[in-house]
């Protein structure tokens, strides 16, 4: 939140996109382009030790989708959140957090990520 607050005061930024393009001699743009955003993600990643080609900007919004619904946010929050028109859309992004929230082994005193088996 430091690190939040220390940028707003920096850039002076009081309505519109938070997270903006910086000039070469410093100045505060307009809003990150999406392969500004990949490009982000993907340097990141990289100094995290994480396989750079995995990630994208693509998946912070999976990634937004998925803990919103895991949070329990509504599928009609999520698409106003993401711009998505319709329910199935914004289900592709969220398909894959159910496998944490509603798998069966933790029903049954199972604890961690589900066991897939393949007979």
């Amino acid at each position: 939140m430091r690190a939040l607050k220390t940028w707003q005061d920096a850039s002076a930024i009081e309505a519109g996109p938070l997270f903006r393009s910086i000039t070469r001699h410093g100045r505060v743009g307009g809003r990150l382009s999406g392969y500004a955003v990949a490009l982000i993600v993907k340097r990141h990643s990289s100094a995290a030790g994480l396989e750079q080609g995995a990630y994208s900007g693509h998946s912070l919004r999976a990634g937004l989708a998925t803990s919103a619904a895991i949070a329990g946010a509504s599928e009609r929050s999520i698409m106003a959140q993401k711009g998505h028109r319709s329910a199935t859309m914004v289900r592709r992004y969220i398909r894959d957090g159910s496998l944490f929230r509603e798998n069966a082994s933790a029903r049954v005193g199972c604890k961690g990520a589900p066991i897939i088996n393949h007979v």
